[in-house]
């Protein structure tokens, strides 16, 4: 049986650390680079981030949006970058948020957790907001060592009013997702394949994480605005080896050169392990 990704991942964490490099070639990261808007720029941009992710994080997320603008050439990058990121010993978390209903999910599932897909990933991002029991075609694919990362609560105020409603039995909506996932890993032994997304300046609700058996991945610190110590808070009593903190933006505001992207990683991963 493959070795689950809950497991690989706490161990990566606690080998590298807790920092996750998003490799997202926007238009404001390529400027900061200072290349243009173009295939070859997204191309020289992730690949200079993973370059300096290498010996500072214990995972790489692309996220899809930046590299699928271009097409299915886009795409070959894509598969590029993951490629060479498994090579250099990272975990690669595809963010492509991922969502639907039936059939249309058993085709994401095996494009982006299939070992026959040139886009499988160690773990993809999915969105529970057509139902999170539609879920269930991604979810059959982590016995299989692949992961999954459950969006649950985010840090942009337009998702706060669905997520945080109440649900006829009275529990908020991200509240529920999160027991369901801790459903999905009750049988987990010591870290589940199924986690879930809360954005660092998320609220933090009822459900007690510490039962939730399965990894966190924080975004929005840094140029979104969270700070390490919401992060704190948001993760309190959670294993900290299941915590992953996601930086893109926020890194690169101090120069993006070689030297420079190394130095603010590492400054980066050593104050995450600080702090939590």
């Amino acid at each position: 049986m493959a070795e689950g990704f809950g497991e690989r991942l706490r161990r990566a964490v606690t080998d590298r650390g807790a920092l996750c490099v998003g490799l997202d070639p926007s238009p404001e990261v390529l400027g900061a680079f200072e290349r243009e808007d173009t295939l070859e720029g997204v191309q020289y941009v992730a690949l200079a981030l993973l370059d300096a992710a290498t010996d500072a994080a214990s995972c790489v997320k692309p996220q899809v949006a930046f590299y699928e603008r271009f097409g299915s050439r886009g795409y070959a990058v894509l598969e590029r970058v993951m490629s060479e990121a498994r090579a250099a010993g990272l975990l690669v978390i595809a963010d492509a948020k991922r969502g639907d209903i039936g059939s249309s999910n058993e085709g994401y599932a095996e494009s982006w957790l299939s070992d026959a897909s040139p886009l499988a990933s160690d773990a993809l991002t999915v969105s529970p907001y057509l139902g999170v029991d539609s879920l269930s075609p991604f979810v059959t694919r982590t016995t299989t060592g692949r992961g999954l990362f459950v969006l649950c609560a985010t840090s942009n105020p337009e998702g706060r009013a669905l997520q945080g409603a109440r649900t006829a039995e009275g529990v908020r909506v991200f509240d529920d997702v999160l027991s369901t996932v801790a459903r999905w890993n009750a049988d987990a032994t010591i870290l589940g394949n199924i986690g879930v997304v809360l954005g660092a300046s998320a609220p933090r609700g009822d459900f007690p994480l510490r039962e939730l058996r399965g990894p966190v991945l924080v975004p929005g610190v840094g140029a979104q605005g969270g700070g390490l110590d919401q992060v704190r808070r948001l993760t309190e009593g959670v294993e900290r080896s299941s915590v992953v903190v996601s930086l893109s933006r926020g890194l690169v505001g101090e120069g993006a050169s070689p030297r420079s992207l190394r130095a603010t990683m590492s400054r980066w991963r050593d104050a995450i392990a600080e702090n939590l």
